[in-house]
């Protein structure tokens, strides 16, 4: 066994801050995605699993974000600009199983102002490189089989699609979802890195402003 479990660190890029995730974040993050456009495609169980208000908003942040030991929630926030500090998601790196070198990477959602910019990519880049300097072999990242956007943003990362595991998770209005699998593998991580870097690259150097993303 190589992995271990990360520290918990913030993690720097040039748009985008991952802070491990606590309980004064909950407001913002509220603000930030809890809204029905970013459950629509299946985030947190689906339309249905939307919290109906903030305290829900906590209690439902406390089972989806920080659910154990073996998960490690960040919360996304803007570098530089007018919006710097300012929270726009949060995501998850979670399920480590150190003896197969294993984690799983999800539970992820932005702000809609904040689709198609270097947010999603960044944090690609900055969780994958965490968990693969930690001795993690393999990274899974899944979605609702029929949330089409979100499976093409991970197939854009250069994630490898391994399948669809039928009736995998109970959504929140009480029907089935097929969960379409994909991966990223250490031999992979190479080339991997270097095309997010690229599409990074792309954006230039100007800070990510809320409001003026691109559909994924």
């Amino acid at each position: 066994m190589t992995a271990t479990r990360p520290a918990d660190d913030d993690l720097v890029g040039r748009f985008i801050r991952l802070t491990p995730f606590v309980d004064g974040d909950i407001p913002d993050l509220h603000a930030a995605i809890g809204v029905p456009e970013v459950f629509a495609g299946g985030y947190g169980g689906g339309p249905a699993g939307r919290p109906v208000d903030l305290a829900a908003y906590e209690e439902f942040a406390h089972g989806y974000y920080a659910s154990g030991p073996d998960s490690m929630p960040w919360t996304v926030r803007l570098i530089g600009g007018d919006d710097d500090g300012r929270v726009v998601g949060a995501t998850w790196f979670g399920d480590l199983d150190l003896g197969n070198e294993s984690a799983h990477l999800g539970a992820t959602g932005y702000d809609p102002r904040v689709w198609g910019t270097a947010v999603n990519p960044e944090v690609k880049l900055l969780l994958l490189d965490l968990a693969f300097r930690n001795g993690f072999g393999r990274v899974k990242i899944q979605a609702d089989a029929n949330n089409a956007r979100s499976r093409a943003a991970i197939e854009r990362l250069g994630a490898s699609f391994e399948g669809v595991l039928r009736r995998h998770k109970r959504r929140a209005d009480g029907t089935w979802r097929d969960s379409a699998v994909y991966s990223v593998i250490i031999d992979e991580w190479p080339a991997v890195r270097a095309g997010l870097e690229a599409r990074l690259a792309a954006f230039g150097d100007r800070p990510v402003e809320v409001g003026v993303g691109r559909e994924a």
